[in-house]
């Protein structure tokens, strides 16, 4: 039926892809992950920037582990490393969910920001596909005239 059509080609459209890179392929980017390894925090902040956010937002998840530590609670979930893996998988389409979001920001939380980081420099490499139509000019302006009036014109002489 027609609608079944429609919905596949929409579908189609919508469909989610995979990261650009995997959780653990460093040594695709050496240059991301030496960053992330000897300037975690840097990273992360410099990661949050090129998203669009506060660069110093990761700071955030630092301050409250230490909070959390300090008060004998072991078990913490970085809030920012988190919601910006997530936001990004769905600003960019890629494929996943909140539990595996919550997961790899727990356990992994440094090759997180190493692919997200990635994530981002892939998306900047990716062509714009822009749609342009067909454009029709009308030039609206009306033809030069020159007008000479009678007055104005030499007087001719007529010998015979």
């Amino acid at each position: 039926s027609p609608n079944d059509v429609l919905f596949q080609n929409q579908m189609a459209q919508n469909a989610l892809v995979e990261w650009n890179t995997g959780l653990c392929d460093c040594f695709e980017d050496a240059a991301t992950c030496c960053y992330g390894f000897w300037c975690g925090p840097c990273l992360a902040c410099s990661v949050s920037g090129k998203f669009g956010e506060f660069y110093c937002l990761p700071l955030c998840d630092y301050f409250c582990q230490s909070t959390l530590n300090a008060c004998g609670i072991p078990c913490f979930v970085p809030p920012v490393a988190f919601s910006t893996r997530s936001s990004m998988r769905n600003r960019y389409g890629i494929k996943g969910s909140l539990c595996k979001d919550l997961v790899v920001s727990c356990c992994c939380v440094w090759c997180s920001w190493c692919q997200m980081h990635r994530e981002l420099k892939h998306q900047k490499k990716a062509p714009e596909v822009i749609h342009m139509q067909p454009q029709t000019f009308v030039n609206m302006q009306p033809i030069s005239v020159m007008m000479v009036s009678e007055t104005h014109l030499p007087a001719v002489m007529v010998t015979s």
